[in-house]
């Protein structure tokens, strides 16, 4: 697997992981299944972009300290 793939397994595998655990909080706390899914899928899109650029800017001061 090339280390292009692996990121996108890795961010995919990481979205869905945290869209069930949005929805099942938002859920406890609305008592809403349609609040629940709103809330659960909005916010870990947003999270699951912010979450590739913090990997990425890893990655790149990662190499800037190995070079």
């Amino acid at each position: 697997m090339s280390v292009i793939q692996r990121k996108a397994w890795k961010t995919a595998s990481y979205s869905v992981m945290h869209m069930v655990v949005a929805i099942a909080v938002a859920y406890a706390i609305s008592g809403s299944w349609i609040i629940a899914f709103g809330i659960g899928i909005i916010e870990p899109l947003v999270q699951t972009v912010a979450y590739t650029v913090h990997e990425e800017l890893w990655s790149k001061a990662a190499r800037k300290r190995a070079a």
